[in-house]
């Protein structure tokens, strides 16, 4: 019995340990993948050509069109932290709900961003909208 539960107190905290570390893991491995090559990987942009994704005001303002902007690519100019930016962005059609989500989340909470949590039924949501 002492042994199960040491066992059990143990697998407990290793959790524990994990999940605090880097909550967003897998979100921070398909950022890397897939946007830093332009958003860099302390997401700062790239040179006025690439806007910033830390401390990002369009980010922050914009969280229901951010997995419509990863899913399907953006043409028209935004203005981030009172820059304008006005370089298309590719789409990535091949990244799941779930895959879109753990991007966003990642960049939600990365370089000191706090700008939430957002659910995959909320992208899912997003999705639906902008098909439309």
């Amino acid at each position: 019995m002492r042994s199960k539960l040491i066992l059990f107190l143990f697998s407990a905290a290793l959790t524990l340990v994990n999940c605090e570390r880097k909550p967003y893991r897998q979100g921070e491995i398909l950022y890397q993948n897939f946007c830093a090559n332009c958003h860099m990987d302390d997401g700062s942009g790239l040179a006025g050509n690439i806007p910033p994704l830390a401390q990002a005001d369009y980010v922050r303002q914009n969280q229901e069109r951010l997995a419509c902007i990863i899913r399907y690519g953006i043409e028209e100019e935004i203005v981030v932290n009172g820059k304008a930016y006005s370089n298309p962005m590719a789409a990535i059609p091949e990244l799941s709900e779930f895959e879109i989500a753990n991007i966003i989340n990642y960049i939600n909470q990365a370089w000191g961003n706090d700008y939430g949590y957002v659910p995959v039924k909320e992208i899912r949501k997003s999705l639906e909208e902008c098909k439309k």
